[in-house]
């Protein structure tokens, strides 16, 4: 008999959420767990969020690893434990739970026995010139321990204030990576197997994360309105964007010759894709097509946005596809596009050789 568990926040508690199908004999057996409860609006069955029951249904561990939690010194563990719960208590993604709690770590491996919570806004300063000028890390990633520290000392201890103080290195002004529109179909042309093939012009022909494709579900697709249901993206947000008909005829071939059960695309054993294969997908393709570019597959979604503005379309259904907030996010393909910048000559054309 199927079962799923997943952590869950309910009346602002973690629990454990057991999701099956409504089986006598399943429900007989989780009501004599300790602590379970029946939830009438979520429908389903949840437990306390303990050691014991992660364990049992197969969830991660409380902490994020037995390594970080036995380098940090006694004195600062219970901060580091308060950190990721409440992490999970405000529901943020497990990307940004493991990238916050591996930052954080580093400043509690850093001061050793030194109490975190003594730390000034001195001893803040000190640590990330360190982060520059010592450990030489770039910009983006002292921004990311930042924020880490950040949410430290803005949500875990209600102290703002600290954290208006603390510098920020100036972002360098970085361009996303596209790949031209005649080396995207060679790329996908040239990958034969029609898994891959499906779930590289899935991702370019809808713009997609590399997250979202690898959770897209089949029904979230509806061929008769051709629309697809972008599910809990980035910021937990949801939103439409358009099936290409171009995709249609690929995808159906896909479902009949797979047969996928829940995820569209699925791995060997009928778990989700992970991104990992997803971005090997990508890399081989690119090999297969001997296109000698440094970009991920991410790169595929900025050559969406790209490609779009250069046919002509209107920024904001660019950035209503791609689920953008902010319109100035959007904008930094006008700085790709070379639709414009083509136009321009070079005063150097114009003299007689």
């Amino acid at each position: 008999m199927k079962w799923e568990a997943k952590l869950i926040i309910h009346k602002n508690q973690s629990r454990v959420a057991v999701y099956f199908e409504k089986n006598a004999a399943l429900i007989l057996r989780i009501k004599q767990l300790k602590g379970v409860k029946w939830s009438q609006s979520l429908k389903v069955w949840h437990l306390p969020d303990t050691p014991e029951y992660r364990n049992r249904f197969k969830l991660p561990e409380k902490t994020i690893g037995k390594t970080a939690i036995t380098k940090i010194e006694p004195i600062n563990q219970q901060a580091y434990q308060n950190y990721i719960d409440l992490l999970y208590l405000k529901g943020y993604s497990p990307n940004t739970i493991k990238t916050y709690t591996v930052e954080f770590a580093q400043l509690l491996y850093l001061i050793k026995d030194k109490n975190i919570n003594t730390l000034t806004i001195e001893h803040l300063k000190s640590y990330l010139l360190y982060c520059l000028k010592t450990l030489k890390l770039s910009e983006n990633q002292v921004h990311s321990r930042i924020n880490a520290i950040k949410f430290y000392y803005e949500q875990v201890l209600q102290q703002p204030k600290i954290v208006i103080e603390i510098p920020r290195p100036k972002k360098p002004s970085l361009l996303p990576k596209v790949i031209n529109l005649q080396d995207v179909a060679k790329m996908i042309k040239q990958t034969p197997n029609l898994k891959h093939k499906t779930l590289l012009m899935l991702v370019y022909g809808m713009g997609l994360r590399v997250s979202e494709i690898i959770n897209l579900q089949i029904s979230d697709i509806d061929s008769k309105s051709m629309q697809v249901h972008i599910q809990g993206a980035k910021g937990k947000k949801d939103r439409y964007t358009n099936l290409p008909e171009a995709v249609l005829p690929f995808l159906r071939n896909y479902y009949k010759e797979y047969k996928p059960q829940k995820y569209l695309f699925e791995g060997q054993y009928r778990q989700q894709y992970s991104i990992r294969s997803a971005q090997q997908v990508f890399k081989q393709s690119l090999m297969r097509a001997k296109i000698n570019k440094d970009v991920g597959i991410h790169g595929l979604r900025h050559s969406y946005a790209t490609h779009l503005l250069e046919q002509g379309t209107d920024i904001s259904y660019i950035q209503k596809l791609l689920g953008h907030n902010d319109i100035k996010t959007t904008l930094i393909y006008a700085q790709v596009s070379k639709k414009d910048i083509k136009a321009v000559k070079s005063p150097i054309d114009k003299i007689d050789w």
